[in-house]
């Protein structure tokens, strides 16, 4: 073959070119090797970033827990089975990394899953495996399984199965002091839980711990290659908050919340706090809500977010002041029934009075020109210092989120006259209850609190501990004991007259004062005979006060007797429980009995001894040994009360509850962990699930209650009225 001189010079430009391409590449190669950065680009974190991949570790959100230990908020883990079908993730076939036999690998998952699911069969999933896909999710039976599946799964050594970790905020007592405990959320699909109300907003910081990372080589496809280095930072997980709580005691006020439900009120607040250090013990409401549902009405904590007139309660502290500013004679007389303020004419509720009363006997009638006069004594200066003291006008700093602080000012004569009896000025429940501590710690008034302390759990130390806190001295001995004095005479006095009477209880001695203010709408005080908000502050035992109560319930569609009856039932529950009743019949130190520590006992030995203090067990369980007790080892209770036994049985069989208190239902299924609702209130009367059924923890139980009142509720009083300026 004969080159032309043509085709040579082409052949020739064609190798130049070749070469002048292969110059070009090997320099451009020689700079992109010898520079980090190539036109703007991180040439090495360019190829870092493709060949690893960085996760952020989520750290476990911190427990809640109530003044006993029992948890109220707590994380749960849930898993979803996935199989990696790839056979690039095995390097050595001694160590399998993916799904090798599919056919054993499908029987014997469906053996775990197809109980769950009846979707899951062996060829259901077989099917799955045989896709030509990396990895695959088995669901819908392999999705959202619990611990105790994820084990069982395991033990099974299946190479290829693994599971990702997902988890949600639970809360084990459902609609259970819900505004205190709060609820989270998630956002924008990050694990990352974010406190949203109550103790779970306000420690969010505590609660939500610190975030780790893992950075890892990652395959074509994504994912971590098996066997390659890994670099971790571990998470820490949040701290844990235990509160001031008592479960027992929130079970009271729940069940006494349910009962004025009755009366179709526009909102009732109840809170019982320990009357020497100020740690609210519980907290109960209506609008409530179920923080594992988010089924919320109102974003506000009533105990700490409403704000509203609070009436004649507020005639304690107007006396108080008066008594301490030696303006105070309670045996001389004036004329009740009505005066005028500034051109106002204010009266006594009953508009008419009580002809010339002491004013000791005003107190207990709860006259309204009697707290008149005596402001007017003291001054609109004092008056409102001692008010301010108390803490009326500023928040408390309780550990919660979102609280209010209310105040207002005292321009006139007038508004001198209202606030002395709760009118022209609005509060919330825990300023009452701030301040009703000065009658049980000698005139001293203390900060109320909800935590007891913070704990560590990485460390196991306490970071944060709560407790009684004295903020300031307000009133004298001699003035604390007058107005103790007054309070008793007008729940427990003879004279029939007074407010207070059908709180009295022989169960223990309570003292207190009512209330019943007006409110307004669109700048108008609304009329009618149930539009007001009534009230009752109260401490209990009157000698050596343990408890204060605050009760407030707006549009409350009933008598007197009815707000008294179940307030008393409330009251003596707790005098009950705490050994504070003061009847002969509790009071008999023999009746009175230590539970003891039966974890890990027989269920045999333990009945025995339970029976030979005349407690009664309620096994639970097919088990021979216990391994979940409550009460809790050491509790105090009385002969005849219940102690529940969890066994360790594969069945937990349901007793006969009918009868049992609503209280008594709630301890049961709480412990054992089973979904539960409750129709009406008082006491079982049936079940959705009989006698001797085995009891399925993930089926709700419904149970219906029915209310026992020991006086009528359609028995009716005068009622009380607070004044206003007309």
């Amino acid at each position: 073959m004969k080159y032309t001189d043509n085709t040579i010079r082409i052949n020739l430009v064609f190798i130049f070119c070749i070469v002048f391409l292969f110059v070009i590449f090997f320099v451009k190669l020689s700079y992109v090797g010898l520079n980090d950065i190539v036109e703007g680009t991180d040439i090495k974190e360019l190829a870092d970033n493709r060949a690893t991949a960085t996760k952020t570790l989520y750290a476990e959100r911190g427990n809640i827990y109530d003044a006993q230990g029992n948890a109220l908020a707590q994380n749960v883990n849930s898993y979803t089975v996935i199989a990696y079908l790839s056979d690039t993730r095995t390097s050595d076939k001694r160590y399998p990394k993916h799904v090798v036999d599919k056919e054993l690998t499908a029987e014997k998952l469906s053996e775990i899953l197809l109980p769950l699911n009846k979707k899951m069969t062996k060829e259901y999933i077989l099917e799955l495996l045989n896709q030509d896909l990396y990895q695959v999710e088995l669901g819908p039976g392999g999705r959202n399984i619990t611990e105790l599946v994820k084990q069982k799964i395991e033990e099974l050594v299946l190479p290829g199965i693994d599971f990702v970790k997902t988890s949600k905020r639970y809360y084990q007592n459902g609609d259970f002091a819900s505004y205190i405990i709060g609820y989270v959320k998630k956002y924008d699909g990050s694990e990352d839980m974010v406190g949203e109300l109550g103790v779970e907003k306000y420690c969010d910081r505590y609660l939500k711990g610190t975030d780790g990372s893992i950075t890892y080589q990652k395959d074509a496809y994504g994912y971590q290659m098996a066997d390659k280095v890994s670099y971790e930072t571990p998470a820490l997980d949040g701290y844990d908050v235990y509160l001031t709580l008592d479960k027992q005691v929130q079970i009271f006020l729940d069940n006494a919340v349910e009962e004025f439900n009755e009366y179709d009120p526009d909102w009732v607040s109840i809170t019982v706090a320990d009357a020497k250090t100020g740690a609210i013990i519980g907290s109960s409401s209506n609008p409530s809500f179920d923080p594992n549902k988010l089924n919320i009405s109102d974003y506000k904590n009533p105990m700490v977010s409403y704000s509203y007139e609070p009436g004649s309660t507020m005639k304690i502290f107007s006396f108080m002041s008066a008594i301490e500013e030696n303006k105070y004679e309670g045996d001389k007389k004036y004329a009740s029934g009505k005066i005028v303020v500034d051109n106002y004419n204010i009266s006594d509720w009953n508009k008419r009075g009580w002809g010339s009363i002491t004013f000791d006997t005003g107190f207990t009638y709860s006259s309204n020109i009697a707290a008149v006069l005596l402001a007017q004594s003291v001054g609109k200066k004092d008056l409102i210092n001692y008010y301010d003291r108390l803490g009326f006008n500023s928040k408390t700093g309780i550990e919660l989120a979102n609280e209010y602080s209310s105040n207002f000012d005292v321009d006139s004569n007038s508004k001198l006259a209202t606030v002395s009896y709760g009118q022209g000025m609005v509060i919330t429940p825990i300023q009452m209850i701030k301040a009703l501590t000065v009658i049980t710690n000698d005139g001293t008034v203390l900060k109320p609190y909800i935590i007891d302390k913070i704990v560590d759990p990485n460390t196991e130390k306490t970071v944060y501990e709560g407790g009684k806190k004295e903020l300031d001295k307000i009133y004298s001995t001699s003035t604390v004991n007058k107005i103790v004095e007054l309070m008793d005479l007008t729940v427990n006095g003879e004279d029939k007259t007074a407010t207070g009477r059908v709180y009295s209880t022989p169960a223990v001695r309570l003292i207190g004062k009512t209330g019943t203010a007006n409110y307004a709408e669109n700048g108008k005080y609304i009329k009618g005979t149930y539009n007001n908000i009534r009230s009752f502050a109260g401490v209990f035992p009157k000698e050596n006060p343990e408890y204060i109560i605050y009760v407030a319930v707006k549009d409350f569609h009933g008598a007197s007797k009815n707000m008294g009856n179940i307030i008393k039932k409330l009251v003596e529950s707790v005098a009950k429980y705490r050994n504070l009743d003061e009847r002969p019949s509790d009071k008999d130190a023999s009746k009175i009995v230590s539970i003891g520590n039966y974890l890990n006992k027989s269920v045999i030995s333990s009945v025995s001894k339970l029976n030979g203090m005349n407690v009664t067990p309620i096994i639970i369980g097919d088990g021979d040994v216990v391994v979940s007790q409550y009460p809790k080892s050491g509790t105090i209770t009385s002969r005849n009360s219940k102690v529940y036994l969890v066994t360790n049985g594969e069945n937990l069989i349901m007793p006969n509850i009918i009868g049992w208190s609503s209280s008594e239902v709630k301890n049961l299924f709480d412990l054992i962990g089973v979904p539960y609702q409750f129709n009406g209130y008082g006491y079982v009367v049936s079940t959705s699930l009989g006698e001797n059924a085995i009891i399925n923890l993930g089926d709700m139980i419904t149970v219906e209650l029915k209310n026992i009142l020991p006086e009528s509720l359609t028995d009716d009083m005068e009622e009380e009225q607070d004044g206003e300026e007309e």
